[in-house]
């Protein structure tokens, strides 16, 4: 590991304790109630052990003692920041930085002791190194914050090092996570590696627990190679990009994944046979459906791709949600008096009753122009960010949003949402192609006398069509429904194809 330094330990923070007896005291007294607290202090003293001069037996078993203690609050403040609206509130912020920083400083302090241990001695503490890194890069796809190189590197050091050792494959048990069995270096790593290569910023919450649930299941399926095999129904997944460039010598560069591709189909195939996800042990979280669609991607993520990066830059404008996306597809106010400079509630409501759709452009007493809420993102790399000091709303992903680009109105939705180091926002736009037609959804006389308006996209190919709903309109697969604005009129939802925090999307039949 000469390619890795490793920073400096602190020398001016001496340990609350010298032995095991004295750590279990100092333990007992800790607030356990109050789990931020709690973690803070257990996180000085892994500081502290790693500049003490205590001999490396003692300060692993004190780092494993540590370690157990940590788990229970760790799991108590994880909701604080998972998957929240963009940028966490400063308190959240604060959570998730004292988690992700409790475990990577764990990891430091178990791969500083390896000078001290033989070889064959190397396997527990690269063990609950590989452990505690990969729980701090899943902080980081919790909290959809971007994921520092320097947690990839660490995690390199590891399977070199265990390569160099033996002890990549070497089987261990871990009595703070009995399920796992007796589980090795290798997997762990490999469980690090796929999820960061399944685009967890694109997946929701849900998605993302059942997706590393799944993957720590077959982690060991995975084999660390230094050549991929010449066998034509391997699948071998090249390491290097992960690594920022060339790998040192002598560490393995491939990864063997053609046992996890043959689980995940056969997971699709017992869903689509009707078992359900628990019964698969992929969790309650989400539908059977739901879990077809998150695996399918999950495999398709695992692909070699080679993607042409986008040329684009400048400043694009974008507005959020159905409603405002309406508003930008048709240049018209579908609820006026949401806040839109359209003219009167009562003039809306004529034009409702004389045309079954307000159609306010085709009026003389129309505003030609609204003033839909948006706001300013820079495209830059391919990817869209929003300045840390930027206007805007907290925001959540996938969420629908639309823009004008060359006095042309287009629909999509931003992915992948994630804050930077910086404090900025950056994710990915993916735009609907072919004829998109902005409508609304038809309701009984009492609904549409006290409810907004329900916005709805119909999206089609000539062969295929789609309709895309806000999250909240409720609709049942196989009901009909109605819709106005549109060349259709009668629709039938038969499939879910898409879900984001604020919209569905249906594939549906014309009736």
């Amino acid at each position: 590991m000469q390619w890795l330094t490793l920073p400096e330990p602190r020398s001016d923070v001496k340990p609350a304790f010298h032995d095991l007896p004295s750590a279990k005291a100092w333990l007992a007294i800790q607030p356990q109630t109050q789990p931020l607290h709690m973690l803070q202090a257990i996180g000085g003293q892994i500081e502290a052990l790693e500049g003490a001069t205590l001999s490396p037996g003692l300060t692993l078993e004190l780092l494993n003692l540590l370690r157990s203690a940590a788990l229970p609050g760790h799991t108590a403040i994880e909701p604080r920041y998972v998957r929240k609206p963009l940028p966490l509130p400063p308190e959240d912020e604060r959570t998730f930085e004292l988690a992700q920083t409790l475990w990577q400083r764990l990891g430091v302090a178990y791969l500083r002791l390896l000078p001290h241990f033989p070889p064959a001695g190397q396997c527990l503490p690269l063990h609950r190194a590989a452990t505690a890194l990969r729980m701090a890069q899943y902080c980081h796809f919790q909290a959809a914050r971007d994921c520092p190189a320097v947690l990839d590197q660490l995690l390199f050091a590891i399977l070199a090092q265990a390569e160099e050792s033996a002890v990549l494959t070497q089987p261990i048990g871990d009595p703070d996570f009995r399920n796992f069995g007796e589980s090795h270096i290798g997997g762990h790593l490999a469980w690090a590696f796929l999820l960061r290569l399944a685009n967890p910023y694109r997946l929701s919450a849900a998605q993302l627990a059942v997706a590393n649930r799944a993957i720590s299941r077959w982690r060991e399926l995975a084999v660390f190679q230094h050549a991929p095999e010449d066998d034509p129904r391997a699948h071998s997944l090249d390491l290097s990009p992960l690594f920022g460039g060339p790998l040192p010598p002598g560490m393995p560069r491939w990864l063997e994944i053609r046992k996890v591709v043959r689980k995940i189909d056969q997971r699709i195939l017992a869903l689509q046979a009707g078992e359900s996800p628990e019964s698969l042990k992929l969790g309650r979280e989400l539908s059977g459906s739901a879990c077809i669609r998150l695996l399918h991607d999950l495999e398709s993520s695992l692909e070699s791709h080679v993607e042409t990066p986008s040329t684009e830059i400048g400043e694009i404008e974008l507005a959020f949600g159905p409603e405002h996306c309406f508003n930008v597809l048709t240049g018209e106010a579908l609820n006026p008096g949401s806040g839109l400079d359209t003219g009167s509630a009562s003039l809306a409501h004529q034009r409702v009753a004389l045309f079954g759709f307000d159609r306010a452009s085709t009026l003389p007493t129309s505003v030609k122009k609204l003033n839909v809420p948006s706001e300013t993102w820079t495209r830059v790399d391919g990817k869209a960010v929003r300045r840390a000091d930027a206007e805007g709303a907290r925001r959540l992903a996938p969420c629908l949003v639309a823009t004008r680009r060359d006095e042309q109105p287009q629909l999509g939705v931003l992915l992948g949402l994630r804050t930077l180091d910086s404090g900025a926002l950056s994710a990915d736009l993916k735009w609907y192609a072919g004829p998109v037609e902005a409508g609304r959804l038809v309701r009984s006389p009492a609904q549409e006398r006290n409810q907004p308006l329900t916005p709805g996209f119909l999206l089609h190919d000539g062969k295929h069509y789609s309709l895309i709903v806000p999250a909240t309109a409720g609709l049942r697969l196989d009901t009909p429904l109605g819709f106005q604005g549109s060349t259709l009129c009668h629709l039938l939802p038969t499939e879910v194809l898409e879900r984001g925090v604020d919209f569905v999307r249906y594939a549906v039949r014309w009736q």
